[in-house]
């Protein structure tokens, strides 16, 4: 096997012998429901709250890895993560709770977009396998309008509270265009659609910095953006993440405009978002493209990926797609550097500037990351780009 094959099989390997038999035994609360947030260093469960986030991106990870073929208890996670929805994370039939106690007692009733959206994907992502499809797309569908109709900016977009909350953000903006994206592949209602090109157009008209064509993240009540102190970072994990998400749609769209933005994000990204010293995403940079925080965390590393692997796709010759597997195979080791692991399935979140890990939980939010860029890969599986290379 190539480079590529030999990086997408060594995942593979890692996810279904280590990280999912541990995420759906130990990650996995069959007495009291949902699943646990953190493992620690030693490989225990931490007693923190639930969020409806961690319960919609578990469902996409294991409704997945069925796709991908491990043969362990997926279907049974996937009805185990719905059951807890519907019974914790639910209220009124079409409204997100989206922090409970470990017991299921509600600790936090407002609305979250970012929760919202991460709920929506992962209904999509059961539905996707034909886990009860019609009562989960019906129930989308409520979520949906619920939250159309309490909480749509007027210049596009949401709000992220009533009474307002401000800054307004672009990161669960870009969760919800995923989770449209998601119901709209599956074969949901137009709806989705019409949501998902409102989302991408307020990224293109609103979200990307005119003077360089970086994703920012903060912006006023009117779509404006915030420029100074912390709130003018730059992520470059959000700019691979965003790449990702608008080449899908400005191919499915056939929106050039969408494409050429999503190429510069990967241009910034590589240019200005790698550490040179370790070849990792670093976490943040400054308006100007600088490095501002150079400790480099897990979940970019897959974002990266994800990003490549889109690129990929649009390479016009062998000798570019080639350079694009290239990219593909150095993203994919350093990714692998995190997942040596003391605990069998976890990962380190953080490795410091000098790439030595840093003493922390490992978070069951971040299997999602990396379950979706193992998907990623597997469509660039050896059938797979003798096809595109005949294109």
């Amino acid at each position: 096997m190539d480079d590529l094959d030999t990086s997408l099989a060594s995942l593979r390997d890692w996810l279904f012998g280590r990280a999912l038999p541990t995420w759906s035994g130990l990650g996995t609360d069959r007495a009291r429901g949902g699943f646990i947030e953190k493992l620690t260093i030693n490989g225990q469960p931490t007693n923190d709250p639930r969020r409806a986030r961690v319960v919609g991106r578990q469902i996409y990870a294991f409704a997945t890895a069925e796709t991908l073929g491990w043969d362990g208890p997926a279907r049974e996670v996937v009805r185990h993560g719905l059951d807890t929805l519907e019974r914790c994370h639910i209220a009124d039939s079409d409204r997100v709770v989206p922090l409970v106690d470990a017991d299921g007692t509600r600790l936090s009733e407002g609305f979250d977009l970012y929760d919202q959206a991460f709920v929506l994907f992962g209904l999509a992502a059961a539905a996707g396998i034909g886990e009860r499809r019609a009562h989960v797309e019906a129930l989308a569908v409520r979520l949906r309008a619920r939250m159309i109709a309490g909480f749509k900016h007027p210049l596009g977009g949401f709000e992220e509270g009533q009474p307002r909350v401000l800054p307004l953000r672009a990161n669960p903006h870009m969760h919800m265009l995923e989770a449209s994206l998601a119901w709209s592949e599956v074969g949901g209602d137009a709806g989705w659609q019409v949501l998902a090109d409102e989302i991408a157009e307020l990224c293109l008209s609103r979200f990307l910095d005119l003077e360089t064509g970086a994703l920012r993240e903060y912006f006023d009540g009117d779509w404006g953006l915030l420029g100074q102190g912390r709130l003018d970072v730059v992520e470059p994990g959000h700019q691979a993440e965003w790449a990702w998400l608008l080449i899908r749609w400005g191919l499915a769209r056939q929106r050039p405009d969408a494409i050429a933005a999503a190429l510069r994000l990967i241009d910034i990204l590589e240019n200005h978002g790698i550490s040179p010293g370790q070849d990792l995403a670093v976490n943040e940079l400054n308006r100007d493209l600088t490095v501002r925080d150079p400790l480099l965390r897990f979940w970019p590393q897959t974002e990266r990926i994800k990003a490549m692997v889109a690129w990929h796709g649009l390479a016009r010759d062998l000798q570019e797609r080639a350079a694009c597997e290239a990219r593909i195979t150095r993203a994919v080791r350093g990714l692998l550097r995190y997942v040596e692991h003391p605990v069998a399935g976890a990962w380190w979140e953080h490795l410091d500037a000098d790439g030595q890990p840093i003493i922390e939980p490992a978070r069951a939010s971040s299997l999602y990351h990396i379950t979706c860029a193992i998907a990623e890969l597997a469509k660039l599986a050896p059938r797979n780009r003798v096809a595109a290379a005949g294109r």
